[in-house]
């Protein structure tokens, strides 16, 4: 707290891929802000999709056997668009921490409602981020972000994040009867931008069919049309039992996670005469004008063909920011999948200076582009989805003069 304290920048206004501070200053916002304005900013379709559902109802709980008209035709509409048939939705009040607490005890209460209470291990990955709520904490395989607050969570393990042999011998050693489920992202994201080896999604989703552990995916950055896909999901083409998802979802114009359950998982407590409660909710959860934004943002990225968009500027991307890997502070470059990249610093220019990635934002800062540091390593890159050719083109121009300044 005490570095920015007295560096904030106040931003006032938002339009397209752009937003402004309180003394004028425009900048490029590489990041959507922290992954999820997918749309742009300035949609007034939202705050006016928010203020008519405010005039009839701002909102009502979920709980028992209330529910509002917007958040049914969202749970119907996430359903068919879900990366498997016979989808139920489960709406938290939040973001993605949400989500995958939700998710995480879910997993539980499935397995416990089966027969087997046993089944209580969770398992994620090294480099991960899941959140910052008790279970995302535990789960995410960044030590720093963890390191203050001990063990929160019993019964979580990481597996190395690239190797689908080290999640089969993790549920081998503690025993396929005592692993309730597997999280994992189909791109890492604030871990530092991590695409999939080759093969890896499909071995892993493999693993946890044979071995009986729940495939929850953590999509709640690449959701949404990040990879040009409603799911990260359906791009690589795998039928999860439980997704978890946000951001994108209202691309942040308002807070709104989900959790969507297969119909294995939903079936326990979905059957007719079936005696199981989940006993979890927010007083918030399906929140009725959270929702009717939500279907807006839903109609702008279906009418707009934003999905589409993605996948032609995925190249554009990825050609802009490979030069990027000649820099000498630069040991990597990771790019090609929807529009995500990272530019991350080299393990020798970090030794001999730590605050590389900070100076390489301020620097851009400068200059008039916003993109962050993640996992203290490497540089977030994540634009919104309307973000042009040209605005591109300037964000690897900035980077690279940052570069420069930051190694000066």
């Amino acid at each position: 707290m005490s570095l920015v304290r007295d560096q904030a920048v106040t931003i006032v206004r938002g339009e397209g891929a752009s937003v402004w501070d309180d003394q004028g200053n425009e900048y490029l916002d590489a990041t959507a802000g922290l992954w999820y304005c997918n749309v742009g900013h300035g949609r007034a379709e939202l705050a006016e999709a928010a203020a008519g559902q405010m005039r009839e109802l701002a909102g009502y709980h979920a709980f028992g056997p209330f529910t509002t008209p917007p958040t049914e035709a969202l749970a119907d509409r996430l359903a068919e668009l879900a990366p498997f048939n016979e989808a139920r939705i489960f709406f938290t009040a939040g973001g993605g921490s949400d989500a995958i607490d939700t998710a995480a005890k879910l997993a539980r209460a499935y397995w416990s409602a089966v027969g087997r209470p046993d089944k209580q291990a969770i398992l994620s990955r090294s480099y991960a981020y899941h959140g910052v709520n008790a279970y995302g904490t535990a789960l995410g395989g960044i030590p720093a972000n963890a390191a203050a607050f001990g063990r929160l969570i019993p019964d979580v393990e990481h597996v190395a994040w690239d190797e689908p042999a080290a999640l089969i011998e993790t549920v081998e050693r503690i025993g396929p009867d005592r692993v309730a489920a597997f999280v994992c992202e189909p791109v890492i994201g604030a871990g530092g931008v991590l695409l999939p080896p080759d093969g890896y999604l499909d071995a892993v989703a493999e693993a946890c069919r044979d071995l009986d552990v729940l495939f929850i995916a953590d999509e709640v950055i690449t959701g949404f049309g990040r990879l040009g896909e409603w799911f990260g999901c359906t791009r690589f083409d795998l039928e999860p039992d439980l997704v978890a998802c946000a951001k994108g979802l209202t691309s942040g114009y308002l807070p709104l996670g989900a959790v969507i359950a297969s119909e294995r998982v939903a079936a326990p407590f979905w059957g007719e005469g079936s005696t199981e409660m989940l006993r979890h909710g927010y007083t918030y959860s399906g929140h009725a004008t959270a929702c009717a934004v939500a279907l807006a943002n839903l109609d702008i990225l279906e009418r707009e063909g934003l999905l589409g968009r993605v996948r032609e500027l995925e190249p554009v991307l990825e050609r802009v920011v490979r030069p990027l890997e000649e820099h000498p502070l630069v040991g990597e470059v990771r790019a090609g999948l929807g529009l995500l990249a990272a530019v991350e610093i080299a393990p020798e220019a970090l030794a001999e200076r730590p605050d590389l990635p900070d100076r390489v934002f301020r620097e851009a800062l400068l200059r008039g582009v916003i993109s962050r540091p993640i996992r203290s390593v490497a540089m977030q890159i994540s634009p919104p989805l309307v973000v042009s050719e040209a605005e591109l083109e300037r964000l690897g121009s900035v980077l690279a003069e940052s570069l420069d300044a930051a190694a000066n």
